[in-house]
């Protein structure tokens, strides 16, 4: 049931016993400070950058030196935080993939960063990962736009929020500038309202994102007017209590996510008829295949999962039994970053 990071999420007030929730806050407070005890030596820097969207030159490259920062960036009007984890074996001198990996609904940059542990999986296969932060607030956390979606609880998104389609796309052109990155080898990803976040990126803005992966919160937005066929790997708990398996959930969650990988099917001109396979017991690859330009859809079912990030850092039991079940069936990081490698723009 968690929609942040380490600090997990948190369902709609009316949901949570009072008690319930200050226990969270006091684990999840630990589960941070623990973390970044961890991370003694590695802290990240704050820095400031000016906003720009123009991908021509690769200003970057040459650069050279790996070091993980805190950004703090103005973007379209407003001032936007970004956590950019550099691989340890970045040099600046040969171009390297990028990949922006979006919080929940009322969680942070922080948070997701923790949560997700691909900081780890960045330094293993030597690309780079930012995580951005969204604007809207949401109890300790922020929100993200979604166009026509209302935020959790059915709240509508606020008068004048910024445009994080917009913002997310630009972002890749200002990292560009200050990171040695292959424009061919960008894509996003993200958790529940980041996964829908990163759906829409694929509709939206498929000539930026080489492939999209959302955990917890495939959608398709109406309408999508890419003409590219947008690879897409999705992964879902059976047992999501936040943003159901078989849809009907909140405002923003109505149809399926075996639907929405059909759709996603049907976008991207793929075989009718998709092809199922169990690559662990716990683990059903809905797989389709025969798509235009080269493009994949495929959706991993976690049998019993809740509302998480599979494979994640582990959490302790008895908060595995408060938020549901974890399963080590599958690390979505391991399986999306080979997804996202066999996947470049073409």
């Amino acid at each position: 049931m968690r929609e942040s990071s380490r600090r997990l999420f948190r369902p709609p007030p009316s949901r949570w016993a009072p008690a319930r929730a200050l226990a969270l806050a006091l684990v999840a407070a630990a589960l941070v400070l623990a973390a970044y005890a961890g991370l003694a030596g590695s802290a990240h820097a704050s820095a400031s950058t000016a906003a720009g969207d123009a991908r021509g030159a690769r200003a970057g490259c040459g650069t050279g030196g790996a070091a993980s920062s805190t950004l703090t960036l103005t973007i379209g009007g407003h001032s936007r935080i970004v956590i950019v984890h550099v691989p340890s074996s970045y040099r600046g001198s040969s171009k390297v993939p990028l990949v922006l990996n979006m919080h929940g609904s009322g969680s942070t940059a922080q948070d997701q960063e923790l949560f997700t542990g691909m900081d780890a999986t960045a330094d293993t296969h030597g690309f780079i990962v930012a995580y951005p932060q969204g604007l809207i607030p949401e109890g300790n956390g922020f929100d993200w736009n979604v166009p026509g979606v209302p935020l959790v609880g059915g709240a509508p998104v606020p008068a004048h929020a910024a445009d994080d389609v917009s913002f997310l796309t630009a972002l890749v052109g200002v990292l560009e500038q200050r990171y040695c990155i292959d424009p061919a080898r960008v894509y996003a990803t993200g958790f529940s309202g980041g996964a829908r976040t990163a759906s829409q990126l694929a509709c939206d803005s498929s000539g930026v994102f080489a492939a999209v992966a959302a955990v917890s919160g495939l959608r398709r937005a109406t309408p999508c007017p890419t003409a590219r066929a947008v690879p897409i790997i999705a992964f879902h708990g059976t047992a999501d209590p936040v943003d159901p398996y078989g849809g009907h959930g909140q405002a923003y969650w109505t149809y399926s996510v075996p639907q929405a990988a059909r759709y996603w099917a049907q976008q991207d001109g793929c075989s009718t008829s998709a092809a199922t396979s169990k690559p662990d017991p716990d683990v059903t690859l809905t797989a389709y295949g025969h798509c235009r330009e080269g493009a994949e859809v495929e959706l991993y079912a976690i049998s019993g999962e809740g509302h998480e990030w599979p494979g994640g850092p582990t959490l302790p039991p008895s908060l595995t039994r408060l938020l549901g079940a974890q399963s080590d069936a599958i690390s979505a990081d391991n399986v999306m970053w080979a997804f996202f490698a066999a996947h470049p723009l073409p």
